[in-house]
């Protein structure tokens, strides 16, 4: 062997036995725990959803579909420009008393808008839900600010 081969390999086999950045062994190991949380200065705000209720459901269907149903539901804001509607489940879509229940939210306009009329402004949304969630199921509600609509099976 040539000397530069074993002050190479002497080199190697030394800085192998250290926890130094210079160890070849450890360039791309994991790095350390060194408890830094990166978080917001806030924290990181609330999960719950602080859409608004639609003001007033207008019309609600169960369309039976391969493997479930399809709830088109049919929504009245008071003005135009209401954005990111949205059937949400309530009590983890599990039906209580055989009433499964979804509430009709949407976000309201970041600026001030039209009342227009109504056809204008109606919203319509739609939700599957699979055969199995629908399993002891008798009736689906759907909630609005003012008003709920329900449908039997």
């Amino acid at each position: 062997m040539s000397g530069r081969v074993v002050i190479a390999l002497s080199l190697i086999l030394g800085l192998s036995a250290c926890e130094s950045r210079l160890n070849p062994v450890n360039w791309f190991s994991f790095g350390k725990n060194d408890g830094v949380i990166l978080e917001p200065a806030g924290g990181y705000g609330s999960t719950d959803d602080t859409r608004e209720l639609v003001s007033q459901v207008t019309e609600f269907k169960v369309l039976r579909s391969t493997g479930g149903a399809i709830l088109q539901v049919t929504g009245l804001p008071p003005r135009q420009g209401y954005w990111r509607a949205e059937l949400v489940a309530e009590n983890d879509e599990r039906p209580v008393d055989g009433v499964l229940t979804y509430t009709f939210r949407i976000n309201e306009p970041p600026v001030n808008t039209r009342q227009g009329s109504p056809y204008s402004r109606e919203i319509i949304v739609a939700q599957f839900v699979s055969d199995g969630k629908l399993a002891g199921v008798r009736r689906i509600r759907i909630v609005g600010a003012n008003n709920s609509m329900t449908a039997r099976r």
